[in-house]
């Protein structure tokens, strides 16, 4: 019988708690501001596409890569509309650059932040093992931008107002709470409590906005391989299978192409040791195929909505499966 036990509630409620406080900054238009800002003096559909991919690149080491691409991928089909060409290419790049740049931290992502909680890294460790990663996706990302159109651009952003500057700073404060539960400074039930709070007595209505489908889908996992775990032979063999770094790492982005990475890293830590082959495989694994990585479901839904869906999908392959390749590479040499 499944045990509740078996479920990581440290990792589930720093998820909601991640989840409820950047619905909230969300709410607040806190970045539509800055970014609207920034892009209002920008003319160019070259350099234009590499601001928009920066800003969803640096943004989801911090809001994660959903969020990014959710605050992002729509502002790039707002210009595109305004100015009048396709977005496609530039939408590809950022949901590159949201499962690159969500690398780097923790809370870049789920699958990190579960990671970095099971196997109880050190931010240190964390962070050196994937700068590099990180720091040759960003210069990737910017040779794949050349193949933008260098061309003058028409159009005009209308500015974007904030909610109230105390609310605003009240739900910082949260996030910093939560990033230092995260790591572990603070108790994340307090925290999960002062966020509840917060929430019902200033916006109770983001309750129900909170990813809960996303908090489920970690709990049936966890009880999923807390059961298999109960089979002695398929038990072995998978402890054996993934023994290795290479068994682990390349295991990694093989499961991830097929369930994506979020479900693989919790599938492998459970037969791992190898936290690092886990940790690089799990996140270069987000490349490839569509559903390797829930944020690049999230940036092809939002584009069809306006534009033709055969000329996306065999694009973002395309250029997913060559950084899948060549990152895979890399990577494993610097494991």
């Amino acid at each position: 019988m499944p045990s509740w036990q078996d479920v990581d509630w440290n990792v589930i409620f720093c998820l909601f708690n991640l989840s409820a406080i950047l619905i909230a900054l969300e709410e607040l238009h806190v970045l539509d501001k800055v970014s609207v800002q920034i892009l209002s003096v920008q003319k160019n559909q070259r350099r234009l596409s590499v601001i928009l991919v920066a800003l969803t690149f640096v943004s989801a080491m911090f809001i994660t890569n959903d969020v990014a691409l959710i605050t992002f991928v729509p502002l790039t089909m707002l210009i595109a509309r305004k100015a009048g060409f396709d977005p496609g290419y530039t939408v590809i790049l950022q949901a590159l650059g949201a499962n690159i740049g969500s690398s780097l931290t923790p809370l870049g992502n789920p699958q990190n932040l579960f990671l970095f909680s099971h196997y109880n890294i050190q931010l240190v460790q964390f962070l050196s093992l994937m700068l590099p990663f990180v720091a040759a996706g960003a210069l990737w990302l910017v040779f794949l931008n050349w193949r933008a159109k260098n061309r003058i651009l028409v159009f005009t952003l209308e500015d974007v107002k904030t909610g109230d500057s105390l609310r605003i700073v009240l739900y910082l404060l949260l996030f910093a709470a939560v990033i230092l539960s995260v790591l572990r400074v603070l108790d994340y039930r307090v925290v999960t409590l002062a966020v509840i709070v917060v929430l019902l007595i200033k916006d109770r209505h983001l309750l129900a906005r909170v990813d809960y489908s996303l908090l489920g889908t970690f709990i049936c996992f966890f009880i999923f391989i807390a059961n298999i775990s109960n089979f002695n032979g398929f038990n072995a063999f998978l402890h054996h299978a993934f023994a290795s770094s290479s068994g682990s790492y390349f295991g990694s982005i093989l499961l991830s192409q097929f369930i994506s990475n979020v479900p693989s890293a919790i599938f492998m830590a459970n037969y791992s040791q190898n936290w690092q082959a886990v940790l690089l495989g799990v996140n270069v694994g987000g490349m490839g195929t569509l559903i390797a990585s829930m944020a690049s479901i999230i940036a092809y839904r939002i584009y069809v909505r306006e534009y033709k869906k055969r000329g996306y999908f065999w694009q973002f392959f395309r250029y997913n499966l060559l950084s899948l390749a060549v990152f895979s590479i890399f990577a494993y040499c610097c494991l």
